[in-house]
């Protein structure tokens, strides 16, 4: 049974203060929480049923602060989902260090204001699918600890490294290294006919928006994704999300070619 005091505090996790003071999230879901113990993710508490709970093999379960016991009523009253999964986990925060040095070596993405917690997620997955292990968001974007944002992105979120960094300067650090920049924008040549490279930073714009006035000075390479359809409304443009997955999903064609 799960204390009020405990159910107000994994209740407060949904607020990102409370969850940048105390480095803490949560994760909810059977498969997630197993995927997050199986990864050896240092587990504060976790919450679950009973059918849940002896279904964990014991060496699953040694490496977690606090095990509690919960009924489906106790774990919907402290869940965000409409309908509550078997388990749910509260979470350390990693502690990340980014190694701009090393900024040049492979592909990474940029995020300029992606704000909804559905996108972030999605391109999370997308980037640990296609082995893009970093990932720069703007201040301003959505937390990636959100638990929608966690949702979506599903046990990817393990893969990928996401940091929160003043963009203007990153991309000047890419820049003065001669680090290609590749904006996706409207305007660009099609990334179906455009070589890419298999090192950079793909930059992408919110979700209305696109790219800022005020990074636009540091994109080298100007790319889009064409329309083929002749329809002339109702698809004037692809969600922020599906525009990055098309996107890595070329980027990784062209390393194919590349050997």
């Amino acid at each position: 049974m799960i204390s009020k005091h405990k159910a107000n505090f994994i209740i407060s996790l949904q607020k990102k203060k409370t969850r940048e003071e105390e480095k803490l999230y949560v994760i909810e879901g059977d498969k997630l929480v197993k995927e997050f113990l199986e990864a050896s993710v240092p587990v504060k508490m976790l919450i679950a049923k009973p059918e849940f709970l002896n279904s964990l093999p014991l060496v699953l379960k040694e490496g977690i602060a606090e095990v509690i016991t919960a009924s489906y009523e106790e774990l919907k009253k402290i869940s965000s989902l409409k309908t509550p999964h078997n388990a749910l986990a509260v979470v350390e925060m990693p502690d990340l260090k980014m190694d701009l040095k090393s900024l040049g070596d492979n592909l990474s993405v940029a995020l300029d204001t992606v704000q909804d917690p559905g996108n972030l997620g999605t391109i999370i997955r997308a980037a640990a699918w296609f082995g893009i292990r970093n990932l720069y968001c703007s201040p301003d974007c959505v937390d990636v600890y959100n638990p929608k944002v966690i949702q979506a992105s599903m046990g990817a979120i393990l893969h990928v490294n996401v940091f929160y960094t003043d963009l203007r300067s990153l991309l000047e650090t890419a820049l003065s290294n001669k680090i290609k920049v590749f904006g996706a924008l409207v305007d660009g040549e099609s990334i179906y006919s455009y070589k890419l490279d298999n090192k950079g930073i793909i930059l992408l714009g919110n979700e209305s928006k696109g790219i800022s006035e005020e990074l636009m000075p540091y994109v080298t390479d100007r790319i889009m994704i064409p329309k083929i359809s002749d329809a002339q409304s109702g698809i004037d443009s692809l969600n922020v999300s599906m525009a990055a997955s098309v996107i890595f999903s070329e980027f990784t064609r062209s390393r194919g070619r590349q050997g």
